[in-house]
C-alpha cells in the first residue's frame, strides 16, 4: 500500500484520508472493512454506505460547514455516519447513548447541530429524548435501506472534522474543534508510527464519543485493514475482550492503562500469548512498569506503544515502542512529538527549559493544535498562547513531564495533582505505584480529598489476599517517609472505571464519603493521553 507521509512540506487533509479509504474500496473492494455484532461491511460496501448517506444528509438540510451529532453506539452505523460527515464537510459530534439527558440538552444546546443521528434495531423511529426536543432527529437504520445517488466526497478543505466534548468535570462541557489539517495529520502519524496494513485486524475498546478510540479507528480504515466492534459494556468484561481476540484474529488494539489492568486481573490474560494480538497502543493516562512486565509475562511477543496527546491537540501527538531496555529506570516514557508537532518545557517562573532532566509544564505547538472551543473565543485564548514562545501558538497542558538523555519525554503528573507536604513535592502517580507494590496489592491508586480544608491523600487499594488496611498502612510505613503518608487507605473490590476506559476517581471517593478537594483556579482536568 502507498502510504502518504506527513512532512514539513505537506499536510494530509480530511480529502486525502477519504481518497485513501475510497482508494482501498477500489484495489481491495472485497476486503472486509467494519464489523460488529449485527453485520460487516467489506471497503466498496462501506464506501457505497457513506456516500449514498452523505446524500441523505444533504437532503436533510446538512450543508458544508454544519454539526451532525452522532447519538450512536460502537456500531458499523456509526462509522458509516461519521465518514458521511466528512464527505460533505459537516463536522460530527459523537455523544454516549447513556449520557443523561440534563447533558445531552447542554451540549445539543451549545453545538446547535443541523441534525442528530439516533439508532433504533427495529429500523423504525428513534426513540424520543426530552432533551432533542426541537432539534431534528434521524434514524440512521430507516434511511439505510433508502435509495440515493451516489455522492462526489467534498474537494474543498471543510475547516472542522469533528468536536469532542470534554467530560466537563468542573463546570460545563467544552466543545473541542479538530480541525481539517490536525485530523489528516494524526491519523497518517498514528498509521506510521503502529505500522499498520492491510492486514491489520483492530478491536475498538474505547468508546467513539471519547478519542482517544479514534486512534483506533481512523487511521486502521486509512491502512486498510478491518475494524471490530463489540458493546462497550460487554468489553468491561475481560471475558468478551479474550472471545474477540481469538475469534476474530485481532492484531491491534488500544486502551487506558486501567483497562489494562481489569484484564491483568483475569486469569484469561495467558490467552492473548497464543492469539494473534501484536500491537497494544496505551494511552488516556501513566502507563506502569509493572503493568508491561505482567502483560510481557502472559504474552512476551506482544509490541506495546505508549503514546499521549491531550483531547486539544488531536488523538495523540506521541508514540513510542516500549522495550525492556527503555523502561530498565523504572519510568514508561511518552516519546517524541509527531512530525510537524512542536513540544516547549517551561519552568515555574515562565523561563523555557532546553537542556535533559529538569521537570517543567509542557506546551504542545504544530499542526495537531484544535481550532479552538466551539463558542468560547475567550476560553481558548486562555489555553492557546502567544506569549509563551516566539512565533509559535501552543497549547498549555498542565502537564508536567522531562525529557531525558535519550531525547524521550516522560510524563510526571499533572501540575494540579503535584502537591507540597513539608515543602516536600508529591507526585500522586509516583505514590499510587508505591502502594501497588505493597505485599498483598493487586491495584491501586491514590487521590487526594477534602480533610476538613486541607488536602488529604487517600490510598484505594484491591487485595489479593488476606490483609487489612492496618497491616498496609504499616507496610507502607517502612517504604514511605511521613510526609508522604496517605491520610487514609482504604479497600476496595475494584478500581472502577469511566465511560472512556479511564479510573473513576469521583466514584471512588463518593463511595468513600469523601469529597474532592477545592482547587483555586483549577479547570478541566486533562489525563496524559487522550
Amino acid at each position: 500500500m502507498h502510504k502518504l507521509t506527513l512532512d514539513e512540506g505537506s499536510r494530509l487533509t480530511i480529502p486525502d484520508v477519504l481518497h485513501e479509504i475510497i482508494d482501498q474500496s477500489r484495489r481491495n473492494a472485497d476486503l472486509p472493512a467494519v464489523k460488529d455484532l449485527d453485520r460487516e461491511l467489506s471497503y466498496a460496501e462501506l464506501v457505497d454506505e457513506a456516500a449514498r448517506l452523505g446524500t441523505v444528509l444533504t437532503g436533510h438540510g446538512v450543508v458544508e460547514g454544519d454539526r451532525v451529532v452522532l447519538l450512536l453506539p460502537n456500531s458499523v452505523d456509526f462509522v458509516v455516519t461519521a465518514l458521511a460527515c466528512l464527505w460533505i464537510g459537516a463536522a460530527f459530534v459523537p455523544l454516549s447513548i447513556n449520557d443523561p439527558e440534563a447533558r445531552l440538552a447542554m451540549i445539543v444546546a451549545d453545538c446547535a447541530p443541523a441534525l442528530v443521528m439516533s439508532s433504533d434495531a427495529r429500523g423504525g423511529d428513534p426513540p424520543p429524548r426530552a432533551s432533542l426536543v426541537g432539534t431534528p432527529l434521524v434514524s440512521i437504520s430507516a434511511l439505510r435501506d433508502g435509495a440515493a445517488v451516489l455522492a462526489t466526497p467534498i474537494e474543498a478543505l471543510p475547516r472542522v472534522a469533528y468536536v469532542i466534548y470534554t467530560s466537563g468535570t468542573t463546570g460545563t462541557p467544552k466543545g473541542v474543534q479538530i480541525g481539517n489539517v490536525a485530523f489528516g495529520a494524526a491519523v497518517d502519524a498514528t498509521s506510521n508510527a503502529l505500522g499498520l496494513d492491510r492486514a491489520t485486524r483492530t478491536l475498538c475498546v474505547s468508546p467513539f464519543h471519547f478519542d482517544g478510540s479514534f486512534g483506533t479507528l481512523f487511521p486502521t480504515l486509512f491502512s486498510g485493514g478491518a475494524v471490530v466492534m463489540r458493546p462497550r459494556d460487554a468489553l468491561l468484561f475481560p471475558r468478551t475482550f479474550f472471545n474477540a481476540v481469538a475469534s476474530e484474529g485481532i492484531t491491534y488494539t488500544g486502551f487506558s492503562p486501567s483497562y489494562l489492568r481489569l484484564l491483568l486481573a483475569n486469569p484469561q490474560i495467558t490467552k492473548i500469548g497464543d492469539s494473534q494480538l501484536d500491537v497494544i497502543a496505551l494511552g488516556g493516562e501513566a502507563s506502569s512498569v509493572a503493568d508491561i512486565e505482567l502483560l510481557w509475562a502472559s504474552a512476551p511477543k506482544i509490541r506495546v506503544f505508549n503514546r499521549y496527546g491531550p483531547t486539544e491537540a488531536t488523538i495523540a501527538v506521541t508514540h513510542v515502542l516500549i522495550t525492556p531496555e527503555l523502561i530498565a529506570d523504572g519510568t514508561v516514557p511518552v516519546g517524541q512529538p509527531h512530525p510537524g508537532v512542536s513540544f516547549h518545557l517551561v519552568s515555574s517562573e515562565g523561563d523555557i527549559i532546553e537542556g535533559s532532566g529538569q521537570v517543567g509544564e509542557l506546551y504542545i505547538g504544530g499542526v495537531q493544535l484544535m481550532d479552538g472551543y466551539l463558542g468560547s473565543p475567550d476560553l481558548s485564548d486562555e489555553v492557546l498562547r502567544d506569549d509563551v514562545v516566539s512565533g509559535v501558538t501552543v497549547y498549555r497542558t498542565g502537564d508536567l513531564v522531562y525529557r531525558d538523555d535519550h531525547g524521550n519525554y516522560v510524563y510526571v503528573d499533572r501540575a494540579d495533582r503535584v502537591i507540597k507536604r513539608s515543602g516536600v513535592r508529591i507526585s500522586l502517580i509516583e505514590l499510587s505505584q508505591t502502594v501497588r507494590q505493597l505485599p498483598g496489592v493487586a491495584a491501586a491508586t491514590c487521590v487526594t480529598f477534602d480533610d476538613d480544608g486541607e488536602l488529604g491523600i487517600v490510598a484505594f487499594a484491591v487485595t489479593n489476599q488476606a490483609v487489612s488496611a492496618l497491616e498496609l498502612r504499616r507496610a507502607a510505613n517502612e517504604q514511605l517517609p511521613d510526609n508522604m503518608m496517605p491520610n487514609r487507605i482504604e479497600l476496595v473490590d475494584v478500581l472502577p472505571l469511566t465511560p472512556s476506559g479511564k479510573l473513576d476517581e469521583r466514584l471512588l471517593l463518593s463511595e468513600a464519603g469523601l469529597r474532592p478537594p477545592h482547587l483555586e483556579g483549577s479547570t478541566d482536568a486533562h489525563s496524559p493521553s487522550s
